[in-house]
């Protein structure tokens, strides 16, 4: 648990407000929230819908530091390093969702079965896509990879057209990506929160999520080489706005769908990944401008662990109870409701459990402890 020997500051901010973001839209009060916190229903994009694939642009950034030591390392030892992390990144969600390993019924605590617990997740696509971006870098050129990556977005595009549910295609029940899901899986390990089984973090849709953290690793590349000059941040910004035409081109006929992370939405968050970190780059590099960028940095330099706490936190909110309420609404109703009853209440809510989570993350940092899986 070191502090990696190479900090670049936009980057760790970049991923610090991925992560802050990403816990203040994961834990809405009961009051309910205000749509830029909330996911599209189904096509179309909110800025909640940004979070995820920024996340995982981030880690391919953080790749591209990390990757040239594999250069001088052995095959065995590369795939030996590769995998592990895989699965124990893989090991901590799968955990996550089925802690904390009971549950209440009628008749007190019982057991929660593994025939009922969720499979795939954030953490698990995270895994997935680190692992299959980093043997695509690390074994085939760069324009090999490149070539891959478009297989998997129109590739994508083509089994979901004509594998999925005719006329329904692109819908939340005549996927292709969810019969796979429920021929591998079974409807009992996907996730039920639409109020039916349907895995936003499907296996099929894994494969054009891959392409966000290659575009975060070739960019990443490119920073180091010619991203900190004023020419290198136009042609960033440039390639994002191309990225976001294309995505809304694409956007006619392949929507824009965070939920079945389709190849539209892919060049749209890449696109404004593209111009976000270039601004920060801009502010941060060129202008000098580092005030306040410390309160993110405490969570990039942690941001697997910090986002694994919040989730943690909020599971065992909803576990322990107060009467006939969980500890997350008693919390809510009882406290940031009356404060400011509605949807400022909840943000209230959202905004004391980031501080939470970055408190810890700041005695972390203090003592020099960074969390690396």
């Amino acid at each position: 648990m070191t502090q990696s020997s190479q900090r670049f500051l936009p980057l760790d901010v970049f991923r610090g407000m991925t992560v802050c973001f990403m816990i203040i839209v994961n834990t809405g009060g009961t009051g309910g929230t205000y749509w830029p916190l909330d996911h599209a229903p189904w096509h179309g994009w909110t800025p909640t819908d940004l979070v995820f694939p920024s996340f995982l642009f981030a880690v391919g950034n953080a790749m591209s530091f990390s990757m040239r030591k594999y250069e001088q390392l052995g095959n065995a030892a590369v795939l030996g390093k590769i995998f592990k992390r895989t699965f124990l990144i893989f090991l901590l969600g799968y955990l996550m969702y089925w802690f904390p390993f009971v549950q209440h019924t009628d008749a007190g605590l019982a057991f929660k079965p593994f025939s009922h617990t969720r499979i795939l997740g954030v953490l698990q696509r995270i895994a997935l896509c680190y692992c299959i971006a980093s043997l695509l870098i690390h074994y085939l050129p760069k324009k090999g990879v490149w070539t891959v990556s478009a297989l998997f977005l129109f590739g994508y595009w083509a089994i979901l057209w004509f594998c999925g549910t005719p006329g329904d295609q692109y819908g939340i029940h005549g996927n292709a990506g969810l019969t796979l899901d429920k021929l591998i899986m079974g409807d009992n390990h996907l996730y039920h929160g639409e109020g039916f089984a349907f895995d936003p973090e499907g296996i099929l849709s894994t494969f054009p999520a891959v392409v966000n953290v290659v575009a975060g690793y070739y960019t990443g590349l490119f920073v180091q080489q010619q991203g900190r000059t004023q020419q290198g941040l136009l042609r960033m910004a440039l390639a994002g706005i191309g990225l976001i035409i294309l995505a809304y081109a694409w956007n006619t006929v392949f929507p824009i769908n965070k939920k079945l992370w389709t190849s539209s939405y892919v060049l749209l968050t890449v696109g404004i990944d593209l111009i976000l970190l270039s601004l920060l780059i801009q502010l941060i590099d060129m202008a000098g401008f580092t005030k306040g960028t410390g309160f993110f940095t405490v969570f990039g330099k942690n941001p697997l662990f910090l986002y694994l706490l919040s989730e943690v936190l909020a599971i065992l909110f909803y576990f322990f109870r107060v009467g006939d309420q969980s500890l997350y609404q008693w919390i809510n109703d009882q406290l940031f409701q009356p404060l400011s009853p509605g949807k400022f209440g909840s943000l209230l809510f959202s905004l004391a459990f980031m501080l939470l989570c970055w408190t810890v993350g700041l005695i972390l940092d203090k003592r020099k402890i960074y969390v690396r899986v």
